[in-house]
């Protein structure tokens, strides 16, 4: 059953900010809604040293927020003895609304509920079944998502974000080519919007991981970040200055095909040792069959076994994660970002692949790389932190109506 949005800004709300520039109007929501998600509890007149607005200008958007059922007055500090009012923080409300996060693997696509805080608060995988067809894979996906939102009553979706590896265009909401799937100009937000009924945002899942961790993650903070996905899909991410490069529609950060020194595995395009085909984890599993270490295609039972004591899964995952840290150091040297964060399962679980990667790194930039701030549900966080994204960077008219 579709969900319809909830009911936008009308032309008869409560003024805003004074602020004749639209973009500077949208920057200030941003940067006043993104106070309070990283400091909340907090103060109005923080907030204003925080960001550099004045204490009137604050002050409106927060009312304006409250209004809108983003933020909330946290409970008042006890009275003092001193004169005057005492400051009553506020706090992002992450009690009401949710966004969808669609994302879509190789074998499976994960469906999920996400708060404000970019917290999953459900979820679920729908397996593929050997079926990729884009139509059926999407209607399923709204479909799940549909039920998830039954069983939670209570809570109002602003919208749904989309995320998958491959070649994804942000700005049309398609995934112009995804050759794992067999999808070609896949129109991504149409489909899901006309099945839903909400809005929908749609983006690669290694820039969306990038915004993730931007605003909920280890990368707060960080003046540049660089993000690296080793899934089936090898695919990279680098944001400056709170800004994502998508380049011209959206191509940024497509690496498949970067060259591995001594690389040895025959890669769809004709050559040998391309990036995605040397650690990939269709790779990783073959080489795990071909051990004996398991007899399927799932890389969690390559942990699981190294987890038990196989040395030859542990050697598996060593190797891959110090080949995954040579190919972090020439991205590295391109573009010499503060944080970089790596998602890739074997980094996710084990100590000694982190360290592999830092390794192949280098000792003098070992200490910028860090794990994705989401082990346990990293595809959930992607797809929820498309939507996430749009509302911190434009809350007011990302926002729904005050109930």
């Amino acid at each position: 059953m579709p969900r319809t949005a909830a009911p936008t800004l009308s032309s008869s709300s409560s003024p805003i900010p004074r602020i004749a520039d639209p973009d500077r109007r949208r920057t200030s929501a941003s940067v006043v809604l993104r106070s309070v998600l990283e400091h909340g509890p907090v103060a109005r007149s923080t907030i204003a040293r925080l960001t550099g607005l004045s204490p009137a200008s604050v002050t409106d958007y927060c009312a304006r927020f409250t209004e809108l059922g983003l933020i909330r007055e946290a409970a008042a500090p006890p009275r003092s003895k001193g004169v005057g009012r005492p400051h009553v923080p506020v706090d992002l409300d992450d009690s009401r609304f949710v966004v969808g996060g669609v994302h879509v693997a190789v074998p499976h696509t994960t469906v999920a509920l996400l708060d404000l805080r970019g917290r999953v608060v459900a979820g679920r995988e729908v397996k593929h079944s050997g079926a990729t067809d884009a139509y059926g894979v999407l209607v399923r996906a709204a479909d799940a998502l549909a039920a998830l939102l039954d069983a939670a009553p209570g809570s109002r979706p602003l919208g749904v974000g989309f995320a998958a590896g491959g070649w994804v265009d942000r700005d049309s909401g398609t995934v112009v080519e995804h050759p794992l799937l067999g999808w070609r100009e896949v129109p991504v937000r149409e489909v899901l919007g006309a099945r839903t009924g909400l809005p929908v945002h749609v983006d690669g899942h290694a820039r969306a991981l990038v915004n993730a961790e931007r605003l909920f993650g280890r990368a707060r903070g960080s003046r540049s970040v660089l993000h690296l996905f080793v899934g089936n899909v090898v695919d990279a991410a680098f944001a400056t200055q709170d800004e994502v490069h998508h380049g011209p529609r959206s191509q940024a950060g497509a690496i498949a095909h970067l060259p591995v020194p001594g690389g040895t595995e025959r890669c769809a395009c004709g050559r040998t040792g391309c990036l995605q085909a040397e650690l990939s984890e269709r790779t990783l599993c073959r080489r795990a069959r071909a051990a004996g270490v398991i007899d399927g295609v799932n890389p969690m039972h390559v942990i699981m076994a190294a987890a038990a004591g196989d040395p030859h899964a542990v050697r598996l995952l060593v190797e891959r994660a110090g080949a995954v840290g040579r190919a972090v150091r020439l991205l590295l040297d391109v573009l010499n970002p503060e944080t970089v964060v790596v998602t890739e399962v074997g980094v996710m679980h084990r100590e000694d692949c982190l360290s592999a990667v830092r390794a192949g790194v280098g000792d003098e930039r070992a200490h910028a790389v860090v794990p994705t701030s989401f082990p346990d549900s990293v595809l959930a966080v992607a797809g929820g932190s498309v939507a996430l994204d749009v509302l911190f960077r434009d809350p007011l008219s990302a926002s729904p109506a005050a109930i």
